[in-house]
């Protein structure tokens, strides 16, 4: 375990649990009335003591503000989703703690056997939703408890002789043991490789269980005064933000707006083109590729439409359209990327996100809703959350409708005389227009820095809807049929 954090067991031995347990109850009630979100997480070999460890960690805290999550290997619900997905949906909300016993780490470390693509991949999650939650004023601690292969063996024959205790022996733990070295060998890896400077590792030797938990009760003291100091601070002083984005691309700048279908040439292709959505849909389905269609754009541009005509001969057992509007009181108590991964869609199945998390470096960037540092860096958190998506075998498309200024007048004030469409105006949308010059910049800046290969924008001209909607069509079908390809030649 060289260059990791090895914890002294010496340093908390005279004190009394009970003691420490209300030292950190003390922190925790700071934390909760600062909305400070808490994550510890506590690995280890199996039959290393975790269970003991985390009953006196969390014996003397309030239980209206602390959870205990228990992580085994994922079932088979949970692997129709790309695989951090079940953690975000468990991720503390802020002012409450989170335990995890096991975590996403057990995923990998309980097998060595695993590809060194699909360890890389695992890792580079597990990096994405630390530092995203770091950075997010979550303070976060990880342990893992250590023991040797004999004290391990010693461990697994006590609970089988005992037969109520048996039941916390299972096939891992026999495994891991008969195989120690081959697992040590894998985890020192693990561990390596997620030694983050801004999450790190303490070892904590857990052969003598009360020294060890002890060990934790005060690492947890410690990691916890200087989160508070850390999180407080920034939020006082808050965050100098020096920018260095330069445009290499204005997507907007540059597009042809006077693109335009005729009423035969439209009709002439709609239908055909639906039957092919529909059946590719239907294909992804049988396949088990998950999709995920991103429709942003300018107000008024059409994105409803171009969905409307896009499913109409889908099954519409197999999409689900998330009209997303300002988070409420419950989402916004979470890290933003919080409800998106909640609604993430099955293997099979299709998401289709009329607005999206791009409200993060669009509205909330121009609006003020979010700090410069925040909006910042979450280009890098959803370029991310895409990655591990297209990673799990997915399609994600991301179009961006665009009208000009003229056009949007003219289509506000049509919803504002017909009676069937004032609902989709709002006091909002004319405030929006009148920053119209700050929206275009956050908007070039985003599909410039957001334009990837595994997660495309299709810029759509929608001054004439007829176009957009065909172009919205023909991208869908064009690109389905380029990833079913993929993933039939990555099967092979």
């Amino acid at each position: 375990m060289d260059g990791l954090n090895i914890r002294n067991l010496k340093k908390y031995k005279d004190f009394s649990k009970k003691e420490l347990g209300i030292r950190l109850a003390r922190l925790m009630r700071i934390a909760e009335t600062e909305k400070i979100p808490v994550l510890v997480i506590i690995d280890g070999f199996e039959s290393s003591g975790k269970g003991y460890v985390i009953n006196d960690l969390v014996k003397e805290l309030n239980p209206k503000f602390y959870d205990v999550d228990v992580f085994d290997k994922a079932s088979e619900e949970e692997n129709l989703y790309p695989f951090i997905t079940r953690f975000w949906k468990k991720i503390p909300r802020k002012g409450h703690t989170k335990v995890f016993d096991r975590s996403f780490y057990f995923d990998v470390m309980s097998d060595p056997n695993m590809s060194k693509k699909k360890t890389r991949q695992r890792l580079e999650s597990i990096s994405g939703i630390e530092k995203n939650l770091y950075d997010d004023y979550t303070v976060i601690v990880k342990v893992f408890l250590d023991i040797s292969q004999e004290t391990q063996k010693e461990t697994i024959k006590k609970y089988l002789d005992s037969e109520y205790n048996a039941f916390y022996v299972d096939k891992i733990d026999l495994e891991q043991n008969e195989n120690y070295d081959k697992y040590k060998e894998h985890i020192k890896y693990v561990l390596e490789q997620t030694n983050f400077d801004f999450a790190p590792w303490n070892i904590v030797d857990s052969t003598e269980r009360k020294l060890a938990s002890k060990d934790v009760l005060g690492l947890v003291i410690e990691e916890l005064e200087k989160g508070i100091e850390r999180v407080s601070t920034k939020r006082e002083k808050g965050i100098r933000l020096k920018r260095s984005y330069e445009a290499k691309n204005k997507p907007l700048d540059d597009l042809d707006m006077d693109k335009s279908l005729s009423e035969e040439e439209y009709d002439e292709v709609l239908k055909d083109l639906q039957k092919q959505a529909s059946s590719l849909s239907a294909q992804m389905y049988v396949k088990g590729i998950p999709t995920m269609l991103v429709f942003e754009g300018v107000d008024a541009a059409g994105k409803d439409g171009a969905i409307k005509r896009l499913v109409k001969r889908m099954d519409p057992r197999l999409y689900t359209v998330h009209a997303i509007s300002a988070p409420d009181e419950t989402e916004n108590s979470y890290n933003y990327l919080w409800r998106f991964y909640n609604k993430i869609p099955a293997k099979g199945y299709m998401g289709i996100f009329s607005r999206s998390w791009y409200g993060r470096v669009m509205v909330e960037r121009v609006e003020g809703f979010a700090q410069d540092n925040e909006w910042e860096r979450a280009f890098d958190e959803m370029l991310d959350m895409e990655k591990q998506f297209h990673d799990s075998h997915g399609l994600i498309l991301k179009y961006f409708v665009v009208i000009d200024k003229d056009t949007q007048l003219e289509r506000f004030k049509a919803r504002e005389e017909e009676p069937d469409k004032q609902y989709k105006i709002t006091e909002e949308d004319w405030r929006n227009r009148n920053k119209w010059d700050e929206y275009i910049t956050a908007m070039n800046e985003m599909l410039d820095r957001t334009d990837v290969d595994y997660a495309p924008w299709i810029v759509v001209a929608g001054n004439d809807k007829k176009y957009a909607r065909i172009k919205v069509l023909k991208e869908f079908i064009k690109h389905a049929e380029k990833r079913i390809k993929e993933i039939e030649q990555e099967e092979k």
